[in-house]
């Protein structure tokens, strides 16, 4: 049961290692993306250089992306509106209604489709729960917020319990 909700189906140290050639081998045309701590520190307003170089080589490629976030509007929006990033706030995961409106938006089909996350309780769980290809990457700041921090010790449990019955096969 843990395996088959909260197994990401790639690990990643960032989201840079996520590249275009490598999504497009998977035959993957959209990227559903969380936002605080996969994108950037849960607490930094705007995108770094090198994110906005990222997205602009998923543009290039044909990749569309997504922002789906549990955060409130404001957050999301200052951070996106400025990119040209269409996004979706108050997503509620891992309910799936947010990665439908994503795929809907982006015309794209689910099989076409990744979700990258830093969370195993909303990001992984949501996408696997729904059939998306989930891509976990390490949180990009140390800290969180009161909710995530919650989630986390949960997290640590359920990571340690995959690894002690062998499912993980990456490094902390």
């Amino acid at each position: 049961m843990l395996k088959k909700f909260f197994l990401p189906d790639e690990f990643v140290k960032n989201i840079f290692h996520i590249t275009p050639e490598k999504l497009k081998e998977r035959n993957v045309k959209g990227i559903i993306t969380d936002l605080d701590n996969t994108l950037v520190e849960w607490d930094r307003p705007s995108a770094t250089p090198r994110l906005i170089e990222w997205f602009e080589e998923m543009k290039e490629h044909g990749i569309k992306v997504t922002i789906v976030s549990n955060n409130n509007e404001r957050r999301v929006k200052l951070f996106s509106e400025p990119l040209g990033i269409p996004f979706i706030y108050k997503a509620r995961k891992p309910m799936g209604r947010a990665f439908k409106r994503a795929v809907r938006s982006m015309e794209l089909k689910k099989e076409d489709c990744v979700v990258i996350g830093d969370q195993l309780l909303t990001d992984v769980l949501g996408g696997n729960r729904h059939g998306y290809h989930t891509i976990l990457v390490v949180p990009v700041a140390s800290s969180d917020g009161v909710v995530t921090r919650f989630n986390r010790q949960i997290e640590r449990r359920i990571l340690s319990s995959l690894k002690r019955k062998g499912h993980i096969q990456w490094e902390d």
